[in-house]
C-alpha cells in the first residue's frame, strides 16, 4: 500500500531499502529517521554533522521521536484523518435534521446490528463500517449527547495527525477501516444482549493501538499511552451503554494492522505487507458472516 512511487530520491542514502523524504539542510542528501541528527535547524546528515562537530556533540534522539518529527514535516497535510471527520460530521449534522434523527431512517440504516441467521440476508456488510460513522444525535433534552462525537473526533484528530504521516494516507485509511470491522466482529461475538451500536470508539482504540506498537517497536515512551488505553477501556465497562466490546474488538485489531506495519517496514517487504493486511481484513468480514449463519 505504499502512497508515493520509490524513486532513488526519496530513499535514505545510507538505507536504500527505506523510503523516506527528509533531506539534510547542508548536503540535500534524503536520509531516514535513523540517519538524521538534530541540529540547531532542522536535520543534518550523519555525515555533515560528524564533518560539522567542534567538540560537542549533536543530541541524538530516540528513533520514535525522530519518525514523529520527520513525518510531521514531509508528509504534509494529514488528508484521509480530516476526510473521515468531515463525513463524520456531516452525517452528524443530517441526525438533526427532523425525521433523520433518534427514529429515523439514517441511524437505523447505519447502526451496526448482529446479523439474525432467522432471515435469509440477515448479514448486512456495510454496517460493519457505516455505524462508525453514525454518533448519538444531539438533543435539547441530553445536550451532553454531543460529547459522544466529539470525543470521538477529537481523538481521531490527535492520534489521525501523527499516525497519518508516519504511516502514510493509504495504511492509515486500512487501519482504520480494519480496526472499524474488527469492532464489529467483536460485538457480535461478546455481545449477547443484541443491541444496536454506534460510533468511531472501534477505530480510535485501533488507532491507539497501532500507535502503541509502532512507538513501542521505535524505543518511544509508551506508559502514558498505556494508561491512557487501560482507563478508556474501564470506563466502557463500568459506565452502561457503552460498547466495550467494540473498544476489545478495535483494539486487538488495530494493533494486529500495527505489528504488522513496523514488522515489514521495508521495502522488500511491501508485497507481504499487503497480502497480510488484506488477510486481516477478509478474516474478520468472513468470521462475521460465518457468524451470521449459525
Amino acid at each position: 500500500m505504499t502512497s508515493v512511487p520509490e524513486t532513488s530520491s526519496n530513499v535514505c542514502y545510507r538505507h536504500p531499502d527505506r523510503q523516506s523524504y527528509i533531506l539534510c539542510q547542508r548536503c540535500g542528501k534524503t536520509v531516514c529517521p535513523e540517519c538524521s541528527v538534530q541540529a540547531a535547524v532542522g536535520v543534518h546528515c550523519v555525515d555533515c554533522a560528524r564533518n560539522a562537530r567542534q567538540g560537542g556533540e549533536y543530541k541524538r534522539r530516540p528513533a520514535f521521536v525522530r519518525a514523529v518529527r520527520s513525518a510531521g514535516r514531509s508528509s504534509g497535510t494529514p488528508v484521509v484523518t480530516y476526510a473521515i471527520i468531515a463525513v463524520t460530521v456531516f452525517v452528524f449534522i443530517l441526525q438533526a435534521i427532523p425525521g433523520l434523527g433518534v427514529t429515523g431512517a439514517l441511524q437505523f440504516a447505519g447502526a451496526y446490528v448482529q446479523p439474525d441467521p432467522g432471515y435469509a440476508f440477515g448479514f448486512e456488510p456495510w454496517r460493519m463500517l457505516t455505524y462508525a460513522l453514525v454518533h448519538t444525535p444531539f438533543s435539547i433534552n441530553a445536550p451532553f449527547s454531543i460529547l459522544h462525537i466529539l470525543f470521538n473526533m477529537y481523538s481521531l484528530y490527535i492520534f489521525g495527525r501523527i499516525l497519518e504521516p508516519m504511516i502514510g494516507r493509504w495504511r492509515f485509511l486500512a487501519l482504520y477501516i480494519i480496526s472499524t470491522v474488527g469492532g464489529a466482529l467483536s460485538v457480535d461475538l461478546l455481545n449477547d444482549a443484541g443491541q444496536p451500536v454506534i460510533g468511531a470508539s472501534g477505530a480510535i482504540f485501533g488507532l491507539m493501538a497501532a500507535f502503541f506498537i509502532i512507538a513501542r517497536k521505535l524505543g518511544g515512551n509508551t506508559s502514558q499511552l498505556l494508561v491512557l488505553v487501560v482507563l478508556n477501556l474501564a470506563i466502557g465497562f463500568l459506565v452502561p451503554g457503552i460498547s466495550w466490546q467494540a473498544h476489545v474488538g478495535g483494539l486487538i485489531a488495530g494493533g494486529l494492522v500495527g505489528l504488522i506495519y513496523i514488522e515489514t517496514r521495508k521495502r522488500q517487504l511491501q508485497p507481504a505487507q499487503i497480502l497480510l493486511t488484506a488477510a486481516v481484513f477478509v478474516v474478520i468480514v468472513a468470521a462475521t458472516l460465518v457468524r451470521s449463519l449459525v
